[in-house]
């Protein structure tokens, strides 16, 4: 079954990413940001019939219902996706295919990442002992056996895949560097970016301070608060209310392994099997992409989907990214809102926010930023350690 043109998404919110959020909730986050992707849709929330949430801090269960119930909803459709990264790309297609089922016609996406000051005093109480997560302590074989001698958070995991790489293929620091600036070039284009305003060069990157060799500081995001929302539409609602679309063509997505320890291969990735089946049910040649929204938790990562989404071939993502010009106005438009790196990764909307800029672009929506003449978007998302991949096709018609 291909879900090329059975749904579309029409309505786009976001909130400016924000180093902290003292004394708003996350359900403060997810109930703006719903009614404002709500109102662009140019829809009513008696309108929603459908939610698709996340894992919610502060909420341990029941997460769509507690949204719904909020927002004083009635659905026929609600599910909770847990893909890290992947979580905004993966609802897009989860919606389009309950709507295409007949089980709703609109559907809110919705996420949002709370970021509070730490109390320096809350390790002396005795708070935050363990390895937490959104459900309480982590007890998984990576929690037991591999946290206690050092595999914690992501750095380490992304530079081993950048060492291999090099390793196996070689890629110069200037090349990766490039990566990163051509994106702060696009956020100083976005006035909603964390780091608007402020140009970086290939130097700036490589001397600043080296976090998990070979990654610098610069190449790596920096963890912020935000929230994104979605609304994806019926084609009937499209048309009704008139409101510029962004059409799901196609979509993948594949899993291989939660932590590095276990990943098949560190060049192989789950984010090629994703992008072929994307590309086959939208029926179009990865030449005719117009804006690549390619999840950039490093520099490594973006350099590794260019080659496993089928934009160049292995081993060439080096010479590709020397080549071309990565800014919203280059020959190969890439994260044109600034990417994760220099607008910042609000938890799981810094993830969404690849998808509600390709959708924007395709909208024609794109302000100082529009690429010319859009008509086709790729979108990847990432999740874990290159773990959890989502890749969808976007297009102005179905």
């Amino acid at each position: 079954m291909s879900l090329r043109g059975a749904a579309a998404i029409t309505g786009i919110a976001e909130r400016k990413p924000t180093r902290w959020t003292d004394g708003e909730t996350t359900l403060d986050m997810f109930s703006r940001i719903a009614v404002g992707a709500v109102e662009d849709a140019g829809l009513q929330l008696h309108d929603i019939d459908g939610v698709i949430a996340h894992p919610m801090a502060g909420v341990p269960m029941l997460v769509p219902s507690t949204i719904i119930e909020l927002l004083g909803l009635r659905t026929t459709y609600a599910e909770t996706v847990d893909l890290g990264g992947a979580t905004g790309a993966a609802m897009v297609w989860r919606a389009a295919a309950a709507i295409a089922a007949g089980q709703c016609n609109a559907v809110l996406c919705v996420t949002a990442s709370r970021r509070q000051r730490r109390d320096p005093a809350a390790k002396s109480r005795g708070a935050g002992g363990g390895h937490r997560g959104v459900g309480g302590k982590d007890t998984s074989a990576w929690a037991e056996f591999e946290v206690p001698y050092g595999n914690v958070g992501a750095n380490i995991g992304y530079a081993m895949i950048a060492q291999r790489y090099m390793h196996d293929h070689g890629v110069t620091p200037e090349q990766l560097a490039r990566i990163a600036v051509h994106q702060r070039d696009n956020a100083c284009q976005n006035p909603d970016a964390f780091f608007y305003g402020q140009p970086i060069t290939v130097d700036d990157v490589l001397n600043s301070e080296m976090v998990a060799d070979p990654l610098h500081f610069l190449e790596i995001v920096m963890p912020a608060a935000g929230a994104a929302a979605l609304v994806v539409v019926h084609p009937d609602l499209v048309r009704s209310t008139n409101k510029p679309a962004a059409w799901l063509l196609g979509a993948g997505e594949c899993t291989t392994h939660k932590t590095i320890t276990y990943a098949p291969s560190l060049s192989d990735t789950a984010i090629r099997p994703a992008a072929d089946r994307a590309f086959a049910q939208a029926g179009v040649a990865r030449e005719r992409i117009g804006l690549a929204s390619l999840y950039d938790c490093y520099t490594i990562t973006v350099l590794v989907t260019l080659e496993e989404a089928g934009f160049c071939k292995r081993g060439e993502g080096g010479r590709f990214v020397a080549e071309h010009d990565l800014r919203w106005n280059g020959d190969f438009p890439l994260n044109t809102h600034g990417g994760q790196l220099s607008f910042s990764q609000p938890g799981l909307a810094g993830g969404m926010s690849h998808v509600t800029e390709a959708a924007r672009q395709v909208q024609q929506r794109g302000g100082d930023r529009q690429v010319k003449d859009l008509e086709l978007a790729f979108v990847n998302g990432n999740g874990g350690i290159m773990s959890e991949e989502c890749a969808l096709v976007l297009g102005v018609e179905p």
